[in-house]
């Protein structure tokens, strides 16, 4: 049987490192053949306290700690690298939970050659009981909030361009490098253009689950949002022709509604057409958070999961821009 590194990228994650860790005793894929690395960005919470007390009650789980100076997840990425000794590679969030088979079928996948990088779906679970968190979750893997993205919401296997953490043999890191550390987010997408440029397949296997903890506010929320579009483009400008329609759509609505915002301070007609654009754009969104607000008897979530997709959208769509616009000030000219 072949042995198996697990790399976690971490910094202050005392809240939710233990569910992590628990899920990986639990994996049916023999202990005795797992590692488990987590590159810790210098926590200053009780996060290795944490760790290091599972390991006492867990003393069957090799795990080990690699710091990483630099605190940014792909220089955590490459540290463990450095250091796994495994023959596949399974990259893994501190705010992952993975199902117990998670690694067992990731394995089974690349032995079977379904992909160079196989990855499955998350189920994004809220962090707190409250009905905003659990908005926040349900937006999340939204189609409107995340468009195409299959592995938020698909249920049928096959090639993608991304997946999220994904598995990889070992020597496919000597072959196309590791993660790019100029991307301070938005490094896996990278990682896996650069896999199909040179041919590789990224494959999306639904069977494979994992539940991930969503951001527990709107403010979290926005700041992740508006560091996803801003590291979208940085990357972009790199693999133009990775653009999908999910990623345009966001700095185009936040462009049209603010350009019409200005224009109507001269032209009546501009803040009519804002308006109907508006009200459409909400319309959707209240019909689209009708499922979900029936589902779980909750009536709030027609406004939580809306001021959540809108959040997603304008947090993305100004995080787009704002890197386009400093990156166009900064050309030589």
């Amino acid at each position: 049987m072949k042995s198996v590194s697990v790399i976690v990228p971490c910094y202050n994650e005392e809240a939710h490192i233990g569910n992590l860790l628990e899920a990986l005793i639990r994996q049916t894929y023999p202990l005795e053949f797992l590692e488990v690395i987590i590159a810790d960005g210098m926590s200053t919470d009780r996060t290795r306290e944490v760790i290091h007390q599972f390991v006492q009650n867990h003393p069957q789980l090799r795990l080990k700690i690699v710091d990483n100076p630099k605190r940014i997840i792909p220089a955590a990425l490459n540290v463990g690298l450095t250091v796994a000794q495994g023959d596949y590679i399974v990259r893994l969030d501190a705010h992952s939970i993975p199902a117990a088979d998670y690694i067992d079928r990731c394995v089974n996948d690349l032995e079977a050659g379904l992909g160079d990088n196989v990855g499955g779906i998350w189920l994004i679970r809220p962090s707190r009981p409250h009905w905003i968190a659990r908005a926040i979750a349900i937006a999340a893997a939204h189609p409107l909030g995340v468009g195409d993205a299959r592995y938020r919401h698909g249920r049928t296997p096959g090639l993608v361009d991304t997946v999220p953490f994904g598995a990889f043999r070992r020597e496919l890191f000597d072959q196309v490098g590791g993660f790019d550390e100029t991307l301070l987010t938005n490094e896996d997408y990278e990682f896996n253009a650069r896999l199909r440029k040179e041919g590789k397949r990224v494959y999306l296997d639904p069977a494979i689950r994992s539940e991930y903890i969503a951001r527990p506010t709107l403010r979290a929320l926005a700041r992740q949002y508006w560091r996803y579009g801003y590291w979208k483009f940085r990357m972009l400008r790199r693999y133009p022709k990775t653009l999908r329609w999910r990623q345009a759509l966001p700095p185009v609505f936040v462009l049209g509604t603010t350009g019409l915002l200005i224009m109507s301070l001269f032209w009546s007609w501009s803040l009519y057409l804002l308006l109907g654009i508006l009200m459409i754009y909400l319309v959707m969104l209240f019909i689209g958070a009708i499922p979900a607000a029936w589902k779980n008897k909750d009536a709030r979530l027609l406004i939580g999961i809306p001021l959540a997709i809108t959040t997603m959208h304008w947090a993305w769509g100004t995080g787009f821009l704002w890197s386009l616009i400093t990156w166009l000030g900064k050309r030589e000219p």
